[in-house]
């Protein structure tokens, strides 16, 4: 009748550190829910790499001003000294000439063109310091 007893007992303290285990597992799970947005921005701000990200951004935006001033500063005034000084912005194709009230067609050929040639001196100002300062080796994986 003890071992009875003692079974029923053992049953009745199991239950009870059953139920107090799902009692704090509950709360552990409200807290992190409720409360643990600090601890779980955190750990998105880690594992995404977002302190990276930002510095990145901060160093492309760098790069990007030193750029345009390589290029307005120096590419540009190549252009201008190859093209004898005309503006290619000012170079356009006349569709429809302007006659009363109806404005002149016209497409603006030397503004596309002087865009294209700013697009590919960017580009090539980009590639030339990348390539001086051996960053285009940085993200390549060793073959070891």
């Amino acid at each position: 009748m003890a071992t009875k007893k003692s079974s029923a007992s053992a049953k009745k303290e199991a239950a009870i550190r059953a139920d107090e285990d799902s009692r704090i597992a509950r709360a552990a799970k409200l807290k992190s829910m409720a409360g643990g947005h600090g601890s779980g921005f955190m750990s998105f701000v880690r594992e995404q790499g977002v302190v990276g990200l930002a510095v990145g951004l901060a160093i492309g935006t760098a790069a990007g001003a030193s750029v345009k001033v390589i290029v307005d500063n120096l590419i540009s005034p190549l252009v201008a000294l190859m093209t004898r000084g005309v503006d290619l912005n000012s170079m356009k194709w006349q569709i429809l000439a302007a006659d009363g009230a109806n404005p002149a067609v016209s497409i603006g050929w030397g503004a596309i063109v002087s865009s294209l040639i700013t697009l590919v001196a960017t580009a090539f100002v980009i590639y030339l310091v990348i390539h001086m300062a051996k960053l285009d080796r940085i993200d390549k994986k060793k073959d070891d």
